[in-house]
């Protein structure tokens, strides 16, 4: 069970805080997104905990930052477009934070390779990619308290 104040990530919301934990019959946690526009206090159920995890350690944190060069892409494919995004979207909302990252390095390297024959790349291609970016972004800014900048420098730092 998470307590009061821990960081964990809802698979519809990314990461969130745990502001309290409601009991009677059916207990229930309530969670403040950390990111968003308008973020808004959502009640899930303690039972479903199970669809929940923890936000990374700092250590794992950079590590996963510092292994990204040397991560392999994603090499999932489907006949249709549709399916495809289906697939990789499930992942983003259940998957781990290196799953979210893999996704997100083999859509920019999708992006990249469709770009180089001077075409442009498919809406979907840069749907799931800001997803998956955001995500992991959103993830490793917690577990490093730090900002999308400086997360964005330490993978500049790593890649070059």
């Amino acid at each position: 069970m998470y307590q009061i104040g821990d960081y964990i990530v809802h698979p519809g919301q990314g990461v969130c805080c745990v502001e309290a934990v409601e009991g009677g019959d059916s207990p229930v946690y309530h969670l403040m997104p950390t990111h968003g526009r308008n973020p808004m206090l959502i009640k899930y159920p303690v039972a479903s905990e199970a669809n929940l995890r923890p936000v990374l350690s700092a250590d794992e944190a950079a590590s996963l930052i510092e292994s990204y060069p040397d991560m392999e892409l994603d090499p999932f494919t489907d006949r249709s477009a549709v399916l495809e995004e289906k697939h990789f979207k499930k992942v983003i909302r259940h998957g781990s934070c290196s799953d979210v990252m893999r996704i997100a390095k083999t859509f920019r390297s999708r992006i990249a390779d469709v770009e180089a024959n001077h075409k442009k790349a498919p809406v979907i291609y840069e749907r799931i990619y800001k997803e998956a970016h955001d995500r992991s972004v959103e993830e490793l800014c917690c577990a490093l308290h730090e900002s999308e900048d400086q997360i964005t420098a330490r993978f500049q730092s790593c890649v070059s």
